[in-house]
């Protein structure tokens, strides 16, 4: 079994920045891709951000050139680089990985942008 920690959601004005966190533990061989997702209260679950093992990346239309994904396999850990934040960013966002054909989520971390 494989548990995957959200942290650094919180409230931000518009324009500013945050750093979201994943840590996986557990039973950790091998995590494949890791990524993040978003969902605002009435609408589908988005994918944001995702990175491979060996680092290449993707990115929603709507958070390229703001957003970074990075992670650090040494630590089983993802993180989410959020600049010039919006208000339509606001969310819960969820942290996703893939071990040996099985997919495990995050609770998720609420991210509020607002004046």
């Amino acid at each position: 079994q494989v548990q995957l920690v959200e942290s650094g959601g919180g409230l931000v004005q518009p324009g500013g920045s945050l750093r979201l966190s994943c840590a996986a533990s557990g039973s950790i061989f091998r995590l494949n891709t890791m990524a993040w997702y978003r969902q605002a209260p009435g609408k589908q679950r988005e994918s944001v951000a995702a990175i491979t093992r060996g680092g290449s990346t993707n990115y929603a239309d709507s958070v390229k050139g703001r957003f970074t994904i990075s992670r650090d396999n040494a630590k089983n850990t993802v993180y989410l680089q959020m600049n010039s934040l919006k208000l339509e960013d606001t969310a819960v966002y969820y942290c996703n990985a893939d071990q040996s054909g099985r997919v495990y989520w995050g609770q998720g971390t609420q991210v509020t942008v607002s004046s």
